[in-house]
C-alpha cells in the first residue's frame, strides 16, 4: 500500500478531470455529493444526490454498483474516502473529481 494510499484512501491516478466529469455525468453516470446535508442544502452542483459518509452504506441501495458515479466534496478528502469505500463496496467505475470547485 503506498503512502499516499494509505493517508488519503486513494491513488493519485483515482482522480477525474472536469472536462471527464461532465461528459460522464451528462452520459448518465451519477454525481455524488459526500459532503453533510447541511452543507449540501447550502450549495451544491445541479442534479447531484448528497450521500455523506456518515451514510455511504445507502449507497448499494441507491445506486446500481455497475453505474458510473462521480464524487466530490468540499476539499478533495471525503471524496477521495468515498471513492475508495465505494470500490471496497464493489462499485467498479467510481472517479473522484475532488473539490466542488472542480465542477
Amino acid at each position: 500500500m503506498s503512502l499516499f494510499r494509505f493517508l488519503f484512501g486513494h491513488a493519485v491516478d483515482d482522480t477525474i478531470d472536469t472536462r471527464d466529469a461532465h461528459a460522464l455525468v451528462a452520459n448518465g453516470a451519477v454525481l455524488v455529493d459526500a459532503r453533510t446535508p447541511r452543507e449540501f442544502r447550502a450549495s451544491h452542483a445541479e442534479g447531484a444526490i448528497n450521500l455523506p459518509l456518515s451514510e455511504l452504506a445507502r449507497a448499494r441501495d441507491l445506486l446500481g454498483s455497475q453505474s458510473p458515479i462521480v464524487v466530490y466534496c468540499r476539499s478533495g478528502a471525503r471524496s477521495a474516502r468515498a471513492a475508495s469505500m465505494m470500490r471496497d463496496m464493489g462499485f467498479q467505475q467510481v472517479h473522484d473529481l475532488g473539490s466542488i470547485a472542480n465542477w
